[in-house]
């Protein structure tokens, strides 16, 4: 991180960041947390409009739309890799019922939770497991 160049942007520009660092990691140990834009802001000591403007700047996006990404990545993993009920993943991934996350999911990703966990588990069959 002390290579990039002053003006890099991205994840790793936006984790050098004192405060974008700090909302980043808040947002990755605790996606589960009812987030707000004023309370990652607290909790990284720098005004919201600071805040939403060092994060669209060093990651590209705003960090209430980066939090939904991540939290759709990580339920994507849980919905291909577990048996967890869909209303489980959502749950731990901060929604409060099945129906707003599967809305919020069929959004981000283009199709339901239970359909896209589906189809991978359908493309996984059969293959042999990979040695590490």
């Amino acid at each position: 991180m002390d290579t990039l160049p002053p003006d890099q942007t991205g994840w790793l520009a936006g984790t050098r960041d004192p405060a974008v660092g700090r909302a980043l990691a808040l947002m990755h140990e605790r996606p589960a947390e009812p987030w707000t834009l004023e309370r990652l802001g607290d909790e990284a000591a720098i005004s919201r409009s600071t805040l939403h403007e060092r994060f669209a700047h060093f990651i590209g996006q705003p960090p209430m739309h980066y939090l939904a990404q991540w939290r759709m990545q990580l339920a994507s993993q849980w919905l291909r890799d577990t048996d967890a009920k869909v209303i489980e993943v959502a749950l731990e991934v901060g929604y409060e019922n099945e129906a707003a996350f599967s809305r919020a999911f069929k959004r981000m990703v283009g199709e339901s939770p239970g359909a896209w966990r589906r189809a991978r588990r359908v493309r996984t069959k059969g293959r042999p497991a990979v040695k590490a």
